[in-house]
């Protein structure tokens, strides 16, 4: 019999009382492989019984228990996440929930899904010498001519030779691997055929993709809409770039990675957007949807397609992966590569291969360049293999896997190898940001070291579920990092994890628990600074790790209520609790980030775009971009950001008050802007300039009006 599709679930859907409601899970099995088949015990569903069954009959048969878990966690999480949140409700309400939960586990109702079995094959330790005499004289020189802090054609050149020795000395060779392109390539310029196919599945993905396109970029011009001192900052760096200098890391504002700034050149160029906030934007943008098809992948590999199409979704809608993509700073680079860090690191172990290590390695090196909170990965690379070697899934392999976190490391390091270069030539600039977070380098600790990282760490842990934060930058301040949707299927998820691995042991499970909280350590680590923590942007490689845990228990939610469900309205009533589900994480996100993120982020940011487009209009009109000033002020515009929004990214418009008389010999229209309370700086230019016409610009912002005084295009009056 022909599987229903999709699109044939949705027909019975609109009309359930006039045939029978396809099953779409029928054939969908726990396993990654989709020709798997689900083992008949999984669940003891009674066979449906379309007629004649009583409503209360119905409702008993159905998932009850892990259906009262359900709604206990969702009142318990808009408990938690309200105006007025009430938390000793919520932890009660979620205890219960846990309590439901693990009576569901217990009497098998639902099962969290598991990855299908993997392959028991040793990992290979065989070596190719011809690659390894390539390799290594070229790493080595390579790691030579690195110094001096910058790239050059000839050490790029090494580097890419000693990448190339080495892959030919350790990556197996794939049955259906890039040796067969070639032939692929030739076959079909000699007979081109173009086939599109389109599927339920397909056409459903494409749905999910565009939902979470339009979440990610969608308004990005005006979310967020004023960039402030770290934009300049980064700007500047980029700039640097431009004019022909590629330095491998940036010392300039505390030290910065180069990936982003190389990434940001590029974007001002192929999109024609220039040393600009939007081009800011425009490479995390790219960035963060970069990890979204390893979003779907982890979720693929370890609970089926459809938990992969889940974390695509919820990890794409996201009010936390939404924002710190869209700020336009580093950090969508730390979850952009744990998250196939983590995939291949996970694919190599289960599987026990050799390359998916070898790319693990490759993704880690990489992100090392991008983010200083990467620098924790290692640490959760070392969790997986020793949680890994702990258990019985080792024995016998010891040796060979141990092996395999030395191949990991070796790779990691050889992409590293321009940075680790830097590192060791200037090891006070590489370590000083991190230094400052969790010494005394920059400000003494207010407090035992001890007592703030265990107050950390526990803000960090409920910080899905309580509060996020109160940096106005990169977060709604004090709410939930997660939507109430997912966070209450994150708790879900985290029971049946926890509940799972007692029964069963699978080192997988003790690795994605532990894993969190490895990945939320450079928030934590923040112990100089405690208000800064928690964080989303120092704990995004951690929501990797947790919405895939949403997703597979949502997965594992909806199947088993599925599968006991009985009879057409139990089906339908499932269905339409799907549809309200899925409407509150849409629309809780979308008004997260559209609505409320920036209209808090309007509210704190200083409107240089307003300033700027105000000096680009004087500059196109009565005056020139050189005749045009802005007075600084305490705790006012980044001058540097309004010559950037102004179109003029290479000049500062400062004019301290006390070089004003450096203007009285500039023939010409002159503009000044100033802050309304600096009316010191306004007695000084009306005494300069008695000619001078002073007017109020309204900002579209309320509180952000700024002055303008106008000089008219005559000779100065010299006092």
């Amino acid at each position: 019999m022909k599987e229903p599709s999709v699109l044939d679930y949705f027909k019975a859907r609109l009309n359930p009382w006039a045939k029978e409601i396809p099953d779409i899970f029928a054939g969908e099995t726990w396993s990654s492989e989709d020709e798997a088949a689900a083992p008949e015990h999984e669940y003891s569903a009674l066979p449906a019984r379309e007629e004649g069954v009583p409503f209360w009959q119905s409702i008993a048969a159905t998932a009850w228990k892990s259906t009262a878990a359900l709604f206990f966690a969702l009142i318990a999480q808009i408990q938690l996440d309200s105006q007025t949140p009430n938390p000793k409700a919520g932890i009660a309400l979620y205890v219960m929930s846990a309590a439901m939960l693990i009576a569901a586990i217990l009497t098998d109702e639902v099962k969290f899904p598991s990855s299908s079995a993997v392959d028991t094959n040793w990992l290979s330790t065989s070596v190719k010498q011809r690659g390894l005499v390539i390799g290594i004289p070229a790493m080595l020189l390579a790691f030579l001519t690195f110094g001096g802090n910058s790239f050059t054609l000839i050490n790029l050149v090494l580097w890419g030779v000693a990448i190339y020795g080495m892959l030919l000395a350790f990556w197996e060779p794939q049955k259906n691997g890039f040796r067969l392109w070639p032939e692929k390539i030739k076959g079909w310029f000699a007979q081109p055929v173009v086939s599109l196919r389109f599927s339920a599945w397909g056409v459903l993905l494409l749905v999910v993709i565009g939902v979470v396109i339009f979440f990610r970029a969608g308004n990005l011009e005006g979310i967020p809409g004023d960039p402030f001192s770290d934009h300049a900052e980064k700007l500047l760096d980029v700039s640097t770039i431009l004019q022909g200098e590629f330095p491998i890391f940036f010392p300039r504002n505390t030290g910065r990675e180069a990936i982003q700034m190389y990434l940001t050149a590029l974007v001002s160029i192929v999109f024609g957007t220039g040393l600009s906030f939007m081009s800011l934007k425009i490479g995390t943008v790219l960035i963060g949807l970069f990890t979204l098809p390893y979003m779907y992948l982890l979720g693929k590999e370890l609970g089926g397609r459809w938990v992969g199409l889940l974390a695509l979704l919820l990890a794409g809608v996201s009010y936390w992966g939404n924002v710190i993509a869209r700020i336009g700073l580093r950090f969508p680079l730390y979850p952009a590569f744990t998250a196939p860090t983590l995939y291949y690191l996970i694919r190599g172990l289960r599987r026990q291969n050799r390359n998916d290590l070898i790319l693990a390695g490759i993704f880690l090196g990489l992100g090392l360049h991008g983010y200083s909170p990467m620098r924790i990965v290692p640490f959760v690379v070392l969790a997986a293999f020793g949680i890994y070697l702990i258990h019985r899934v080792s024995l016998g392999r010891k040796v060979e896997v141990l092996g395999g976190l030395v191949l990991l490391a070796f790779f990691a390091m050889m992409i590293f190898l321009p940075l680790m270069r830097y590192a060791i030539d200037q090891p006070n600039d590489f370590s000083y940001r991190a230094l400052t977070r969790l010494s005394s380098v920059e400000r003494a600790l207010p407090g035992s070291p001890a007592v703030i990282f265990l107050d950390n760490l526990w803000k960090s842990l409920v910080m899905p579920f309580w509060k996020n934060g109160n940096i106005w930058v990169h977060s709604v301040t004090g709410r939930p990092a997660l939507d109430v949707v997912s966070a209450m299927f994150f708790f879900m998820g985290l029971v049946m994890l926890v509940v799972r691995y007692l029964r069963q042991r699978d080192w997988l499970d003790l690795f994605l628990l532990v894993s969190i909280p490895i990945l939320m350590m450079p928030s934590i680590l923040s112990l100089a600074f405690p208000d800064e923590n928690p964080s989303l942007n120092r704990s995004g490689g951690a929501y990797v790790v947790i919405f895939l845990i949403t997703a597979m228990a949502v997965y594992a939610f909806f199947k088993a209520a599925w599968m006991k469900a009985r009879g057409r309205l139990a089906k339908s009533s499932l269905a339409v609790l799907g549809v309200l589900l899925l409407g509150m994480l849409l629309s809780q996100n979308y008004d997260l980030v559209f609505e409320q993120f920036k209209r808090q982020f309007d509210l704190n940011s200083l409107n240089t775009t307003e300033i700027g487009e105000t000096i680009r209009d004087y500059a196109s009109s009565v005056g020139s971009a050189d005749s045009a000033y802005v007075v600084p002020y305490p705790h006012w515009v980044d001058t540097r950001l309004v010559g950037i929004n102004a179109g003029y990214p290479e000049k500062d418009y400062a004019l301290w008050p006390e070089d004003f008389e450096m203007t009285l010999g500039q023939m010409g229209t002159k503009l000044f802007v100033l802050k309304p309370e600096d009316t010191q700086a306004l007695e000084q230019l009306k005494t300069l300039y008695p000619q001078g016409v002073v007017s109020r610009k309204e900002s579209i912002y309320e509180g952000k009006d700024y002055l303008l005084f106008l000089v008219a295009g005559q000779a100065p009056i010299v006092q």
